[in-house]
Formats: C-alpha cells, sequence, structure tokens
C-alpha cells in the first residue's frame, strides 16, 4: 500500500490505550475513534494514548456510521467487550460500510463454535460488502500459534494440556463480571457453575443460543482443532470459582470482595478429537491478590513430551501488539467473517504498516 494506513478505533478504554499508541508507531493513520462514555467523547486520542495530540477526537458511537462515511477508514479496531453479542453493533457499523474490522473480544477469534448465527450474520454481510473481520489478541498467539509451531515439532501427540493466568483488573468491568468476581459462591454456583458437566449436546446448544458465555478455551480449542486439521467429538466444561483469603479491593467493579466470596474463576475445557488427541485446556481469570501473578504453559504429552513456559507475560500489552501485527493480514484476507487460524503467522513490523499491504 503507497499510502498509510487509515484506522478508526471503537472502544476508547484500557486497551485503547496501548492499541492506538501501538498503532501510530507501527506507521498507520488514526482517522476516528468512538465510545460511550460521556468522559471521553471529545477528547482528543493523543491525550488517552499518552502522546502528542493528533486532531482527532472520540465521537459519540451512536455517530459510528456517519463518521465512518466521512473519514473513510480501511480498517476499524474494535476493543469494547468479551462476546459477539456485545460486538456484533460494532461489526455491523464497519461492514455496512466495507471496512475491514478486527476485534479484541476473545469470543471473536473463532465464534462459529458458539455464536453460529451472529458469525454468520457478519460473515455475509463483510463478503457483501468486500470486507474482512475476525478477532485477535492474546489467545491468538499464546493459547494458539505458539501451540501450533510447537505441535509441528514433535513426532506424536496425544494429549495438549494449557493453563493460562491473567488479572481481570486490566481489562475492564465487562470481563471481570464475566468471570464472577465479587459473587459469593452461592451466587456463583447458581450464575455460572450450574452449567457445569453438562453433555456435548446440551451445552453446545445453550452456548449457541446465548444462554451460557462459552469459556475462552471453547473458542480456543476450536481453533486449535481448525489449525490442526482435527474433528471434534466431544467437548465439556467446568468452570470453578477462585478465593482469597483476605478481602480484596477491585478498582474495576469498584467494590471490595470480602475473604471466601469469588475473585474471579478457573474454566476447564477437555476437547476430545476424532484423530486421538485430546485438549484439556484452562484459562484463570480474577482479581489479583497480592502475590499472584500473570502465567502461560503449556505441555505437550507425546513423543517426546514438550513444555514451554511464558513467565509473567504482560498480556494486555502482548494483546494490543498482536491485534496491530495481524492488520496487515486482515486487509489481504478473503471477504468475510475470516479467523486468524487461516491467516499465515505474524511478523515482527520493522517497517510501517502500510509497507506490509500487497
Amino acid at each position: 500500500m503507497d499510502r498509510k494506513v487509515r484506522v478508526a478505533q471503537y472502544g476508547c478504554g484500557k486497551m485503547s490505550v496501548f492499541l492506538m499508541r501501538y498503532l501510530v508507531e507501527h506507521g498507520a493513520e488514526l482517522v476516528a475513534a468512538f465510545d460511550i462514555n460521556e468522559k471521553v467523547i471529545g477528547k482528543d486520542v493523543g491525550e488517552i494514548a499518552g502522546i502528542a495530540p493528533l486532531g482527532v477526537k472520540v465521537s459519540n458511537a451512536a455517530d459510528a456510521d456517519a463518521v465512518i462515511k466521512e473519514t473513510r477508514p480501511d480498517v476499524g479496531v474494535i476493543a469494547t467487550m468479551s462476546t459477539m453479542a456485545d460486538v456484533e453493533g460494532a461489526f455491523t457499523v464497519f461492514a455496512q460500510n466495507g471496512v475491514n474490522a478486527i476485534s479484541t473480544c476473545e469470543e471473536s477469534l473463532f465464534p462459529w463454535n458458539s455464536s453460529p448465527e451472529i458469525t454468520k450474520r457478519l460473515d455475509e454481510l463483510a463478503k457483501k460488502n468486500n470486507c474482512t473481520l475476525a478477532g485477535s489478541g492474546y489467545p491468538d498467539m499464546y493459547w494458539g500459534v505458539l501451540i501450533d509451531v510447537l505441535a509441528g515439532s514433535m513426532h506424536k501427540i496425544t494429549r495438549i494440556k494449557g493453563s493460562s493466568s491473567y488479572n481481570v483488573e486490566d481489562y475492564g468491568i465487562a470481563l471481570a463480571k464475566g468471570h464472577g468476581a465479587g459473587l459469593s459462591l452461592e451466587e456463583f454456583e447458581k450464575e455460572i457453575g450450574a452449567f457445569n458437566d453438562l453433555p456435548y449436546k446440551e451445552i453446545s446448544e445453550k452456548i449457541e443460543s446465548g444462554a451460557y458465555p462459552p469459556p475462552y478455551m471453547w473458542n480456543q480449542n476450536g481453533w486449535l482443532c481448525s489449525r490442526m486439521g482435527l474433528t471434534i467429538t466431544n467437548q465439556t466444561q467446568r468452570c470453578v470459582p477462585h478465593t482469597w483469603k483476605e478481602d480484596l479491593y477491585s478498582s474495576t467493579l469498584d467494590m471490595t470482595i470480602k475473604a471466601g466470596d469469588a475473585t474471579g474463576m478457573s474454566a476447564v475445557v477437555i476437547t476430545e478429537t476424532a484423530e486421538g488427541i485430546t485438549f484439556e485446556t484452562e484459562c484463570i481469570g480474577k482479581v489479583y491478590g497480592p502475590s499472584e501473578f500473570d502465567k502461560n504453559e503449556w505441555t505437550l504429552i507425546g513423543e517426546p513430551d514438550t513444555n514451554i513456559v511464558v513467565s509473567r507475560p504482560a498480556t494486555v500489552e502482548l494483546t494490543c501488539a498482536n491485534l496491530v501485527n495481524r492488520i496487515p493480514q486482515l486487509i489481504m484476507s478473503p471477504a468475510g467473517f475470516y479467523t486468524t487460524e487461516k491467516m499465515p503467522n505474524n511478523v515482527y513490523m520493522s517497517k510501517p504498516m502500510n509497507e506490509y499491504v500487497k
């Protein structure tokens, strides 16, 4: 591309601070930004990102359609909430205008196995208007591409076990509530734990109908199976609360979580495949106690056994950097809702972003 990639930022909260700075530092041009928060609307995006003013002010998300038509971005970056139901509207306003869009929404990484109707609508709209939609972020690389690359070094694999932990304080109120942070154990069991150990068909129906949000590894295992050419025969999930021995204050929830109440949860998804490989993957999202920190550990069991640990990963920054690095591939991918397991691996952009768009 012989000009800068033009980008519109949708959602100007915690994640956008990094996203917008990374975009600018990689040579993209921010042409618009949107939010629903009155405290943010009207601010220069440079002020939010901690860089010099850019002369682009945050618009009300209600005006996104008109602003997109006026500014004509190449890409929309969506950083709002965590489910496809939450971000369908943002994806739609970009797709209606023929603008490629990519989201940090965890479910958007591989939504075909959790929100097929929403994904199908967006896929058809994107194809109609010749643009590409996708999800990316930390899971794309550290729960996906990294594991696939390691698998390529194995002679035989029978089981893949993964565990990743992150502080819900870093991601906003929607994610914290989705992990049950602040609930009593009785409330957690009623709202989240009641769906544990349901048969594959039944839990799939509840997830696909929207009655129950999928644990992140539900989508991640789908991504991995698609990437590795595996056929899922059975899948189960179990969500269990985490607690802390003392009261913990959550700035995101603006409340003190009482000792013994849920600070978050561990979601374990077990996926069996026709090819004989079983996935046992766990994501742990919670309000951290003073001694807790992020972790990411995966073990591939077979010949030979292989283990990798990413020590104290900066999950927020890596989420944003991985998504920004995906943008050239997003622009060059086929129209539709095109999930990233079908894309080439990310590369480090040592040159301006537009030079990677062929």
